[in-house]
């Protein structure tokens, strides 16, 4: 059965599996991981350690990019970016606002990101912008 994305992505952004967890929705469009946070719940290494651990083992060996789809509000602990660090598969980070309160937080939170990492308003650029860092 295939997936339907609700993204609206191009054709080459194929969904691979849908996956719900306590804290929000995870998309693997294969090397690309799109997050959406459940309205209210608080983001940290603590609440999100099991999400990204076997987020990673889904994705094995394979260089993936990451997309926060801000599209709910939610909190997060943004001196946790350092644990991203020592992923060495992970090669961007990228977040996507819906109101200028989500962008000042984004970019706040990209200070402490060693990552690259960029804040878009849409999710299309944002996607591109990931991929571009998977291409060998």
């Amino acid at each position: 059965m295939e997936l339907i994305s609700p993204h609206n992505l191009p054709s080459d952004f194929q969904l691979d599996k849908v996956w719900e967890t306590q804290i929000g929705l995870v998309y693997f469009f294969n090397d690309l991981v799109v997050f959406e946070a459940h309205e209210g719940v608080i983001v940290s290494y603590k609440t999100a350690f099991s999400v990204l651990e076997e987020g990673i083992n889904y994705l094995g060996e394979k260089n993936w990019s990451f997309v926060s789809n801000r599209v709910n509000s939610y909190s997060i602990k943004p001196m946790d970016y350092k644990y991203l660090h020592n992923i060495s598969s992970l090669k961007s980070v990228a977040v996507v606002y819906y109101n200028e309160i989500a962008k000042s937080n984004a970019i706040m939170e990209s200070k402490f990101c060693k990552k690259p990492f960029k804040v878009f308003d849409n999710l299309l650029e944002a996607a591109v912008w990931g991929k571009g860092f998977l291409i060998v």
